[in-house]
């Protein structure tokens, strides 16, 4: 899962002139170096040990010209610092949807946040 998930952060000199559509457009072009389309938002609710760890909307992006992925799964969140980080992962499997997408995402945010604190 690890290999087809990817964060940017995107320095916007004018934030009044790109919709957030477009930033994660530009992501994905970023992070994967294909154009994309925007299909469709779907909400979703991840939750972990009965907790909520993120819900918000997730952009379905069709993407044009990669050999393995059809779609992309991309969303924007706050950072702690005040930036704002976007995240766009493909749909290959096991990535099937917008929920495996965030998932795949939270849980590499939590393996990350254990390696640094020396957890296993």
């Amino acid at each position: 899962m690890r290999g087809h998930l990817h964060e940017a952060r995107i320095t916007v000199l004018d934030p009044g002139r790109m919709t957030d559509r477009e930033r994660l457009g530009k992501a994905i072009r970023d992070l994967h170096g294909v154009d994309s389309s925007h299909l469709r938002s779907e909400p979703v609710h991840e939750t972990f040990q009965g907790e909520t760890v993120w819900e918000g909307v997730v952009e379905v992006f069709a993407l044009t010209g990669h050999p393995t992925a059809q779609l992309a799964y991309a969303w924007a969140h706050e950072t702690n610092g005040g930036g704002r980080r976007y995240v766009a992962v493909l749909g290959v499997p096991p990535i099937n949807s917008a929920q495996d997408a965030v998932k795949a995402a939270v849980m590499a945010h939590i393996e990350k946040q254990q390696k640094h604190r020396g957890g296993t």
